[in-house]
């Protein structure tokens, strides 16, 4: 997986993936990422990509030209002609992203992620390159990059060998079944007076199979209803 990112803060992203299970991921080449700095196509003299909004109204918007050009380079390194990269912009309008929308972008062999800053951009270069409109949640943050890592790290974790255990991806939260994971439990058998639930001690894997599964309808149902809802609604229980 290759993604490239448009963006004015190309530092905050590429030192967030030198660490931890993406930085690996990238030493052992399974993921590459790399960043395009909005700001070098800037197309005045003072070096600023951003205007007054037309009809006025507070904030700057990032202006056409400079975001475009930024996708053309980002074309260039990939070798691809527009139209044959998905374009992702985060932004509080786009569809919330999911597990689903994850597992969807971790099928891809390359991403452009396109950051906005200020009010936003220019409407028409949107229009003229975004494939993908995404948000994170129901809130508004200074810039895209934070919502953009956090979309990178959720589909590089999809990416075969990238866990060094494929199958703690398809067991987690938001899984095939749309449940939360089941709580999970280590050693020392018993802490604080707590102990661990015998039947994960018995070693029997099916009661252990059966008690995984009614925990995580417990867990979702007490902290997601929406989710539990929908689950027993896909099943045609009322």
């Amino acid at each position: 997986m290759r993604f490239e990112v448009l963006c004015i803060f190309p530092d905050m992203v590429k030192d967030a993936f030198q660490t931890g299970v993406t930085g690996r991921a990238s030493g052992e080449g399974l993921i590459s990422i790399d960043t395009v700095n909005i700001r070098d196509y800037s197309t005045n003299s003072y070096g600023s990509i951003d205007g007054y909004t037309y009809g006025g109204g507070a904030g700057m918007v990032m202006q056409c030209e400079p975001v475009y050009a930024a996708y053309c380079e980002a074309l260039k390194r990939l070798d691809k002609k527009p139209g044959q990269v998905r374009v992702v912009y985060m932004t509080p309008v786009g569809h919330v992203f999911n597990q689903a929308r994850a597992e969807e972008f971790a099928k891809e062999e390359e991403l452009i992620f396109l950051c906005g800053h200020y009010e936003g951009i220019d409407e028409r270069v949107i229009d003229e390159i975004v494939t993908d409109r995404i948000s994170i949640g129901d809130y508004v943050l200074t810039g895209g990059e934070v919502s953009a890592l956090v979309v990178m790290d959720a589909v590089s974790r999809l990416i075969p060998g990238v866990l060094h255990n494929d199958e703690s991806a398809a067991t987690e939260s938001f899984g095939a079944d749309g449940l939360l994971e089941y709580p999970q439990y280590t050693r020392p058998d018993v802490w604080h007076d707590k102990e661990v639930p015998k039947v994960l001690l018995s070693g029997d894997h099916l009661k252990v199979d059966q008690y995984r599964m009614r925990e995580m309808r417990r867990v979702t149902r007490e902290y997601r209803p929406d989710l539990y809802e929908e689950y027993m609604r896909k099943r045609g229980i009322n």
